[in-house]
């Protein structure tokens, strides 16, 4: 089923409405299907944003788009399950939000023109940038414990992170494979990441 199927959400709110600015009047009139948790269903965009900032992690993930690459929205809609602070996107400023499913609105995002400029704001945040990629010298994530305040950042689906961005990382982490397969989609890879993070510090 997809999120604009009639089963999914739920439907008008019966009358007299609850006395909450939290909810939006216009889903409690026609219905709120969105892809949203039970918890925030008619609530209007502003008021689950504003309840997520209360309780967003330490970490922040960052992908490279030099080529537009098609797994940022997926990339969006994972940081949003796992909330994390802040998802910032380097190099290009378009990308394809369909995979983000509408998490977008939810999700803090920041566009960086270049590396040197996502560099500047990691360390004015405190934050430890840490690289995903199975390159040479990469440490396997399950070895390490991730620092609680870091910033994870992965290249895009192909060539992995740039030498520019090896160059600046404090350091970087692979995801051990046991198949035939040289790498994994960038989206998973980051899913994995973002999960090894939880784990650890939520």
């Amino acid at each position: 089923m997809g999120v604009s199927d009639p089963a999914i959400g739920v439907g008008p709110y019966p009358e007299p409405w609850p006395d909450d600015q939290r909810l939006d009047p216009e889903l409690l009139a026609n219905g709120d299907r969105r892809n949203v948790a039970d918890r925030y269903r008619y609530w209007s965009v502003e008021a689950i944003v504003t309840d997520l900032d209360k309780r967003r992690h330490d970490f922040h993930v960052a992908i490279e788009n030099w080529e537009h690459d098609h797994n940022i929205g997926t990339v969006v809609r994972t940081a949003n399950a796992f909330l994390v602070a802040r998802v910032h996107i380097v190099g290009n400023r378009k990308w394809n939000r369909r995979g983000a499913m509408m998490t977008h609105v939810y999700q803090h995002i920041t566009h960086h023109e270049t590396i040197n400029d996502l560099v500047l704001w990691a360390k004015t945040e405190g934050l430890a940038l840490i690289g995903i990629d199975n390159v040479a010298g990469s440490t396997p994530i399950e070895r390490i414990e991730l620092p609680r305040r870091c910033m994870l950042l992965f290249g895009q689906e192909g060539p992995g992170l740039s030498t520019a961005a090896q160059e600046v990382v404090e350091q970087v982490c692979a995801i051990t494979q046991y198949g035939s397969t040289r790498s994994i989609n960038a989206s998973v890879a980051a899913g994995i990441a973002m999960h090894t993070w939880i784990r650890r510090w939520a």
